[in-house]
């Protein structure tokens, strides 16, 4: 019950004829110093065997753009189809892993498993973030950090998808004096 989620299309896979993209709504930050997160998979599913074997993994980070594709991957199996292919989006090389970045999406984050946790309905895999790659134009120039507010980040809630709504506050804003 603890809604919304982000919706994130996981790729993975080692070369061309295995890669494949999996809909994550179990997903999140774990620690930021060393950067770890996690995605948890159904053991059924055709990326957790993949993920499993190669240890790596591209969390992509979706968009109202992205919102068809994103719920597509989500309802169709890597076993029965190229997803890559069937939704023309483009595998892209990463920095450090061998799992493809998916172009379009404005920002992947590249990621090594340190360890499967066995939870029940789905396989916890917690990762170290190796690297990560966004769009320069998503990167606000003065102060570095990614516009997330840009890009029109999709959000997932008991089997619906919602774009986020507008800023209500920043970090603190309760308490600010008040001039």
């Amino acid at each position: 019950m603890i809604y919304p989620l982000p919706a994130v299309m996981v790729s993975c896979g080692e070369n061309e004829a295995e890669y494949n993209i999996i809909t994550i709504a179990w997903t999140g930050t774990v620690c930021s110093d060393p950067p770890l997160c996690y995605i948890s998979v159904r053991k059924q599913r055709h990326s957790y065997d993949i993920i499993k074997r190669t240890g790596e993994f591209v969390i992509n980070l979706t968009t109202e753009a992205l919102a068809r594709a994103t719920d597509w991957c989500g309802v169709k199996s890597g076993r029965d189809v190229n997803k890559f292919k069937a939704l023309n989006l483009t595998p892209e090389k990463g920095q450090i892993v061998k799992a493809p970045l998916i172009a379009e999406s404005p920002l992947n984050i590249e990621c090594q498993v340190l360890e499967v946790k066995e939870l029940g309905s789905h396989d916890m895999f917690l990762a170290r973030v190796v690297a990560i790659d966004a769009e320069e134009r998503m990167i606000d120039k003065s102060t570095g950090a990614f516009q997330l507010n840009h890009c029109g980040p999709l959000a997932y809630s008991h089997g619906k998808y919602y774009g986020l709504g507008e800023k209500i506050g920043g970090f603190g804003f309760s308490v600010k004096k008040k001039r």
